[in-house]
């Protein structure tokens, strides 16, 4: 009896397997990456072989206390998590914060913004004095920092600085290149968007 068949058979039953045990029904958003045309502005598409596959929106199993609806961002593994019930999240690739712009605490959502304004903070303009056209504010649009969508971050009802906030720059998915923000592909804050509630607590970690 020739077993190789049933060897190989079984390879991929396992292989099949192992990737269950983290990504849970079937494979990794990847069609949600195309080009999409929102409230006027057309946003390009992500070239998705480019960005690593755990960076990509997938459901995975997630064991928290948190109550569903939840978001808890892991800086250290530039994950973000959306906590749904029965054990599964919706996980991002995120980029984070260079050294000595980090921020981690508690925080709840107190606003939510399609195309936002973009409004570069005092410290910022001083560093980057060129920023200074920007003071009153950066208007929406496709080269906008904040990109498509923004969480605002607020914490004992005072505004913490942080957001949650789209990026054009894919290539930064996955890296700490931000000046503390938590960026998330366009695509991906949109899909977070739509799923979060303001007053949602946020953890960051």
């Amino acid at each position: 009896m020739n077993i190789k068949p049933l060897l190989m058979a079984f390879g991929v039953v396992a292989a099949t397997a192992l990737a269950g045990c983290s990504t849970i029904g079937g494979p990794v958003h990847t069609a949600s990456y195309a080009s999409v045309t929102d409230a006027g502005y057309k946003l390009p598409a992500i070239p998705v072989a480019k960005v690593p596959a755990q960076y990509r929106r997938q459901i995975v199993s997630y064991e928290t206390r948190e109550a569903p609806g939840t978001v808890i961002v892991d800086t250290t593994d530039k994950f973000l998590y959306f906590v749904m019930p029965d054990g599964k999240a919706m996980r991002y690739g995120i980029g984070v914060g260079k050294q000595g712009f980090e921020w981690s605490g508690t925080a709840r959502i107190a606003m939510k913004r399609e195309w936002p304004t973009w409004t570069p903070p005092e410290p910022m303009i001083r560093r980057r004095p060129e920023l200074a056209v920007y003071r009153g504010g950066m208007g929406p649009g496709l080269q906008n920092p904040l990109g498509a969508r923004a969480l605002y971050l607020y914490k004992g009802g005072r505004d913490t600085g942080y957001r949650l906030h789209g990026t054009p720059e894919w290539w930064s998915i996955g890296k700490a290149m931000s000046s503390g923000c938590i960026r998330l592909l366009n695509q991906d804050i949109m899909d977070l968007y739509n799923r979060v509630e303001v007053g949602a607590k946020v953890i960051v970690k």
